[in-house]
């Protein structure tokens, strides 16, 4: 596989900062707001994104961790991995929910996303902020929030590499060697 760096350290951190810009734009401050990331880089995701609101609003977002590891239909064609606990303590009710993915693809995470966010409550609306959409869909999910569109083919991936998880801030487009 041949790898070609899309952003790094910097461009992440801009891109974040722009996200979290266009969060508050669009819901007029960040008094209604709840981010909640998907395990497992959209968590570290979500605390920058809060970290960045709090600059610019001054007000501290909840940041809560959603597993959606029993809600994908997917789950017996991908690798095992142990389910972990989401941690959702506050009331997803009449809140706007910013759900925080790394990368946009097929739509399916996000749709498991949405069923397991149903379990703890109704939320006033569901947003999606992702730092790579690299478009694919399957479902009829879209972005309100995307750091970077990347147009790829089928068979390349996007490696999102966050500090937090992976000890470096990269994005990597991965193709197969011809």
């Amino acid at each position: 596989m041949a790898e070609a760096e899309i952003l790094d350290h910097d461009g992440m951190r801009r891109a974040l900062m722009r996200i979290a810009h266009e969060i508050v734009e669009r819901n007029h401050g960040a008094s209604q707001l709840m981010l909640v990331g998907i395990r497992s880089r959209g968590v570290p995701l979500a605390w920058r994104i809060q970290h960045n609101i709090k600059l610019i609003e001054e007000v501290t977002v909840p940041v809560e961790i959603l597993d959606i590891g029993l809600y994908r239909d997917d789950w017996f064609q991908r690798p095992f991995n142990p389910v972990k606990s989401s941690d959702i303590s506050a009331t997803v009710n009449h809140r706007v929910v910013v759900l925080v993915d790394d990368v946009l693809f097929t739509g399916r995470t996000i749709r498991a996303a949405m069923d397991a966010l149903s379990d703890y409550g109704r939320p006033l609306a569901i947003q999606l902020a992702v730092l790579v959409d690299r478009g694919h869909r399957e479902l009829p999910i879209r972005a309100d929030f995307v750091g970077k569109n990347i147009p790829t083919s089928r068979n390349e991936k996007v490696l999102v590499r966050v500090k937090e998880v992976d000890g470096e801030d990269r994005v990597l487009l991965s193709r197969p060697l011809e």
